[in-house]
């Protein structure tokens, strides 16, 4: 049984495009969210670019009283070690490769695929990039964290070890503190990923410099 694809808000380029950014939102958002950033990346028309950004499935959520909203994984404590419910993040990095494939399938290689997450959304990025068996373009890992990092030694392999990830946080956030966004940076680049660390002064959410500094990264990685 063919597995059905997560529902996504899609953005085109004005020529058939040849790479693609799948761009993963955080708890309780939705695609919608972060497709109005496509315009203000201001990518410059020769970069065919097409963006993707799903939907995450609805599910309870533990610390908001079980109540229902888009989510990628279930949060049943804010500690530091167990925030992310790992079932949860293997089975939405499942559905996100399965999104990834599909543009394969469509023409684009996964060579010219950025795979980018905001917060919960940064969570699963960092979580399939090491695993994945095909090189991708790069991955962006945007106020997030990492989900049981203590597996990353053991379950890595060499496929994405160059592929460039932008890791970038806010030095205000209360939401996923920066020690928690440094110390996933910390263990990519201790595991020999090409990891890069940038602090912006905002709290949980992007912020002007944030966007031009993104729009920079993906015109060297896909340009």
């Amino acid at each position: 049984m063919t597995q059905q694809l997560l529902p996504y808000v899609e953005s085109n380029p004005s020529s058939t495009p040849d790479a693609c950014v799948i761009w993963l939102h955080g708890l309780g958002d939705s695609g919608h969210g972060f497709a109005p950033i496509v315009p203000e990346l201001k990518l410059p028309d020769s970069m065919a670019v097409k963006f993707i950004f799903p939907h995450a499935p609805e599910r309870p959520v533990t610390i908001n009283g079980g109540m229902r909203m888009r989510s990628w994984y279930d949060i049943k404590s804010l500690d530091f070690n167990s925030r992310a419910d790992l079932d949860g993040v293997q089975t939405s990095a499942y559905q996100v490769e399965s999104l990834i494939n599909a543009q394969i399938d469509s023409g684009i290689p996964a060579e010219r695929i950025v795979l980018a997450g905001f917060s919960q959304g940064g969570v699963v990025a960092l979580h399939l990039l090491p695993r994945f068996a095909k090189k991708l373009a790069g991955v962006m890992a945007l106020s997030t964290y990492m989900c049981e990092p203590t597996l990353l030694n053991s379950e890595a392999t060499d496929t994405n070890k160059d592929t460039p990830i932008f890791m970038a946080h806010g030095d205000q956030d209360e939401v996923v503190p920066i020690f928690m966004g440094n110390a996933a940076y910390q263990t990519m680049h201790s595991n020999g990923f090409n990891a890069t660390w940038q602090t912006y002064p905002m709290q949980h959410n992007v912020c002007v410099q944030e966007l031009n500094d993104i729009s920079a990264w993906l015109q060297k990685v896909l340009g």
